[in-house]
């Protein structure tokens, strides 16, 4: 497997850890990262889950004055973990680790929904709409979504809407 395709998947699993956060996702994220990394060995899964745990604590909103960074911060030592793990193993490990994390990572595009943490302002003007979290339209993607720390939102003149939140149209 390329070295770019490993980094470009432990990056993707990073990401994953961080928006499961806080989610029903949760649980089932917990689960597969410490098989991932476990490798049959309970010890290390065990290891591996109180770091997660460790990461859901300090991603709960109001347990930091800085969600985003703490989430990038996070993001950035679960992809470094996925990569060193994926380097560490031989072929045939390496194979079927990227095949788990793949699922790990459909696993949780199908279960934490949209996320939206730590947005700036919406602001709309003269019957313009703006949304300072998520905004699904159309009968897009259904199933669960998070706003956390949105910006204010700001409407001004006939027809304008401003929203920070959630929207589902």
């Amino acid at each position: 497997m390329l070295v770019e395709t490993l980094t470009a998947l432990a990056a993707a699993g990073g990401g994953a850890v961080v928006q499961a956060a806080g989610t029903d996702a949760w649980n089932g994220l917990r689960h597969r990262v410490g098989e991932i990394f476990g490798r049959g060995d309970a010890a290390r899964a065990g290891a591996e889950l109180e770091r997660l745990d460790h990461t859901a604590r300090v991603l709960t909103p109001g347990t930091s004055a800085d969600v985003a960074a703490q989430r990038l911060r996070q993001e950035g030592v679960w992809a470094g973990r996925f990569e060193t793990l994926l380097e560490n193993l031989d072929d045939p490990g390496r194979e079927r680790a990227a095949e788990e994390l793949h699922e790990l990572l459909a696993f949780v595009a199908a279960s934490a929904g949209d996320t939206a943490v730590a947005t700036g302002k919406a602001i709309a003007l003269d019957g313009g709409s703006a949304v300072s979290g998520v905004k699904n339209t159309g009968g897009g993607r259904s199933g669960p979504a998070r706003a956390v720390n949105t910006g204010d939102a700001e409407a001004t003149g006939t027809g304008s809407s401003a929203v920070s939140g959630i929207v589902n149209e």
